[in-house]
């Protein structure tokens, strides 16, 4: 059963199955027919988790099937084995070190073992063409045949299996929803990004010191909005590998640990004011910090305390001194 937690929080839904039929069309947007190849009672489960442009999944099927397959339109799809499982796409076999990738324009075919686990990520295409545009990346072609596997290091599956996983199953690394969208985006340019990106010269001290100020004095002016580092290269227009350099050259730090490093020291700022009574929930969540344990792990990382001993060494700090009456 879907459940939407809060508002804007994606979509999440778990659909448990015995029959291939019902499996094949419980994915969304999907048009798909299973056979069944294997003996035995039939089993599956599909868990997804749907944000704006971006659906993400994990399934397994009990039984070997193939699998005749169409995603929704003007889409990619990124699948990933969850082991080193023999797998084919259109006949072709997958190896420990790739993932599977169609788009919308072409149907295809795949022939999946027992008890097989998948990851799946299906994001619009026009948002993934924009966001490369945005980092300056070159995307793979995925038009030709070879395309319907592509290769890369077995640490970054591992990553992109992890991330999956805890959008579907997980919490989302307690992150906000656009940061969790983010993040995906981030993944999927990384996984589809050609083997030779084009390379961009580097800005000049002027143009680097202008973005970086351009996003401190965005940071100042929205204290409470979640900002993603997507929001961040379209607000300086910039790609993300020029905000990185802008960052590390000018302030020796990349953007989001200035974003972090910026907060959590206002936060602590407001923690010390003299006779403040907001709780501390309230001060972090007015600087973006939802995730109440991420918060005090960060906090207490950076400052050698938790933030109650901060407001606890404050209060003793402005506490009047006693009069003695002779």
């Amino acid at each position: 059963m879907a459940q939407q937690s809060s508002y804007n929080a994606p979509l999440k839904s778990k659909v448990q199955t015995h029959d291939i039929d019902e499996q094949a069309h419980s994915l969304t947007q999907w048009q798909q027919k299973y056979d069944q190849m294997s003996d035995g009672s039939f089993y599956g489960f599909i868990e997804e988790t749907d944000y704006v442009n971006i659906h993400v999944f994990k399934e397994y099927t009990e039984r070997a099937l193939r699998q005749q397959c169409n995603i929704a339109p003007n889409s990619v799809w990124l699948g990933i084995p969850c082991q080193s499982q023999q797998s084919k796409i259109n006949g072709l076999s997958v190896a420990s070190n790739q993932f599977m990738c169609r788009t919308s324009d072409n149907d295809f075919e795949l022939i999946t073992p027992e008890q097989f686990n998948i990851y799946g990520l299906v994001i619009d295409w026009n948002s993934i063409e924009y966001m490369a545009q945005l980092q300056g990346v070159t995307l793979k072609n995925l038009s030709s045949t070879q395309s319907a596997r592509l290769s890369v290091s077995n640490s970054s599956l591992q990553t992109a299996r992890q991330i999956i996983n805890s959008m579907v199953v997980g919490k989302g690394f307690g992150l906000k929803t656009e940061s969790q969208q983010d993040m995906l985006n981030m993944l999927a340019l990384h996984l589809l990004q050609a083997d030779n990106p084009q390379q961009n010269i580097a800005p000049s001290y002027k143009h680097r010191k202008a973005v970086v100020d351009k996003v401190k004095d965005y940071v100042a002016t929205n204290p409470q909005n979640p900002i993603t580092i997507t929001e961040l290269c379209e607000l300086a227009f910039v790609s993300r590998r020029t905000l990185q350099y802008s960052f590390e050259s000018i302030l020796g730090i990349n953007p989001l640990r200035f974003l972090r490093l910026t907060r959590l020291n206002n936060v602590r700022r407001g923690l010390k004011k003299p006779n403040q009574d907001k709780p501390i929930s309230v001060i972090a969540a007015n600087w973006g910090f939802w995730h109440a344990g991420q918060f005090a792990k960060d906090y207490t990382q950076l400052f050698g305390e938790n933030p109650s001993q901060t407001v606890k060494n404050s209060a003793q700090q402005f506490k009047p001194p006693c009069s003695t009456n002779l």
